[in-house]
């Protein structure tokens, strides 16, 4: 789920970066620290939307840097328990298959796999296929670069990484239909 929060970053800057362009210099230096990264307790901070505060620069007297206490929002992406998402098949082997929902990896388990999709592992690439279900339909494939729809089961967080588990073994859940 994307969330907007309003998040704080301290930077300590060098003494070399004092003058006019300070605030510029900082603006960037928020940008290129955070966006991207992992926090455990929010999630993947996406983008940031807005600074919103920069503090007053404390000056750290054994090293001569400033310190800056910056307070920005950003949208930040936190996974849930039993949330459905849509993800790209990214490796398919006989335990089951990972997919990318954005910049989190969620694996799926043939355990968590409807018995109807078997892995065949003479297919190229790998895959797991299934018999079409009805009115002639293609048969069904979850392979690298399909997009399955998955309910994520559980999730752990550490403080830079959040790892899930999902599930395609419920209805409506499984490999996307091409609309053609």
């Amino acid at each position: 789920m994307f969330f907007l929060k309003q998040l704080s970053h301290t930077i300590n800057l060098h003494p070399q970066f004092f003058g006019p362009q300070i605030r510029a210099f900082l603006t960037r230096r928020l940008y290129e620290e955070v966006e991207g990264i992992c926090s455990g307790q929010f999630g993947y901070i996406i983008s940031v939307v807005d600074i919103v505060d920069v503090g007053k620069g404390v000056l750290q007297s054994n090293t001569g840097f400033a310190q800056f206490e910056i307070l920005y929002k950003a949208i930040v992406f936190k996974p849930f328990k039993n949330q459905v998402v849509d993800g790209l098949v990214t490796t398919v082997n006989k335990i089951g298959f990972w997919a990318d929902v954005g910049p989190l990896q969620v694996f799926v388990s043939s355990h968590l796999i409807p018995g109807y999709l078997k892995f065949d592992a003479n297919a190229n690439p790998p895959a797991y296929v299934g018999e079409g279900q009805e009115f002639g339909e293609a048969a069904l494939r979850v392979e690298k670069g399909a997009v399955v729809r998955l309910r994520i089961v559980g999730t752990r967080v550490d403080a830079t990484e959040i790892f899930a588990i999902g599930t395609i073994k419920e209805d409506f859940l499984g490999p996307a239909q091409s609309a053609q």
